[in-house]
């Protein structure tokens, strides 16, 4: 266990208190909270939320800065003097807002930190996909030489449909128009932005599926998006399709996608993040060579890394001096509970 203290002297400390759910951010962001009288504590990624909830409490934490792991009810009623939750990224399922909420506790996001970060790694995830790198380097290493009848697929042409238009999903769409594909957008609490980009829209996914030849997802784990690439959404797709997952696991249903690898409904699938992190080793998807699995990074570089945490750092600070939370980054319960 890491017993987490970062400058100061774990006897006599002064100042307030911050509890990050990792063991570590940006040295910048530790230093901006120091020098703004704010020691920074922290509890390995993805502990129970009960010892993360008594470590809060035996430190009177006044705030907490989320990256892995859950936080619910009990971490943020641990302790009476926190005021303040920002999130180390923009995805808040794994935060009970409206705990939060109840208890006035402003969440605030990181908006913009990773965006281009992201983007990047979902275009790297479909071109793996349409260019079949993971089978192809498996059956090289068997000792195949599958040249002879190999025939690759073009992604000049391909038609990848986004299904979120935020920070991430116009970067990707970006990356995918240099690369020459066609975009097509679903988002319907945007419908005029990606217009507004030049980019085609689509005002019903089920419309839209069937014409993809890529399906990548952007959009938040809520309520109504929990699930929403189902068996049902996924028999919609050409079977020589692909679908990117870079956003939050539950969005795609992961028993219905290992079903679909498996009748060949989908060509192959490509997954940063999933219903459960990290997922079991069991998982029936890990049967299948069309399938890519990466653990939850696509945010993770440094500089996004480094601008997750000072722009968190700042909320912070804001919040601890006595400033009202930024609104536009404020999580509220009834856009993002899931």
């Amino acid at each position: 266990m890491i017993h987490d203290i970062i400058q100061g002297v774990e006897h006599g400390m002064r100042g307030r208190r911050i509890l990050v759910s990792h063991n570590q951010i940006a040295e910048k962001a530790i230093r901006l909270l120091n020098a703004h009288d704010i020691d920074v504590f922290f509890s390995p990624p993805y502990d129970p939320s009960d010892v993360v909830a008594k470590r809060a409490a035996d430190l009177k934490i006044d705030g907490l800065m989320v990256r892995q792991g859950r936080i619910d009810e009990a971490v943020i009623s641990a302790s009476p003097n926190l005021k303040v939750i920002a999130k180390h990224g923009v995805g808040v399922d794994n935060v009970d807002i409206a705990a939060a909420a109840k208890l006035g506790i402003p969440v605030l996001r990181a908006m913009g930190s990773n965006s281009r970060a992201v983007a990047e790694h979902t275009i790297a995830l479909v071109l793996s996909l349409i260019k079949e790198i993971l089978p192809l380097d498996r059956a090289v290493k068997s000792g195949e030489w599958p040249k002879p009848t190999f025939i690759g697929k073009d992604f000049l042409g391909a038609t990848i449909g986004l299904v979120g238009y935020g920070g991430i999903g116009r970067e990707t769409a970006r990356m995918a128009e240099s690369l020459g594909m066609e975009v097509v957008v679903y988002d319907p609490f945007a419908p005029d932005a990606a217009e507004a980009d030049g980019f085609a829209t689509s005002d019903d996914i089920d419309a839209m599926l069937p014409a993809l030849d890529i399906l990548s997802i952007h959009c938040p784990l809520t309520a109504a998006t929990r699930d929403l690439i189902d068996a049902r959404r996924l028999a919609m797709m050409k079977n020589s399709a692909v679908l990117v997952n870079t956003a939050r696991g539950g969005i795609v249903n992961e028993a219905a996608l290992a079903e679909a690898l498996g009748a060949g409904t989908v060509a192959g699938a490509a997954l940063d993040s999933f219903a459960t992190e990290p997922p079991a080793a069991d998982n029936p998807l890990w049967a299948f060579n069309t399938l890519i699995a990466t653990p939850h990074i696509g945010g993770v570089t440094y500089g996004s890394a480094d601008a997750m945490a000072i722009i968190a750092a700042h909320h912070i600070i804001s919040v601890l001096d006595g400033n009202a939370p930024d609104e536009r980054s404020i999580a509220r319960p009834t856009e993002l509970s899931a």
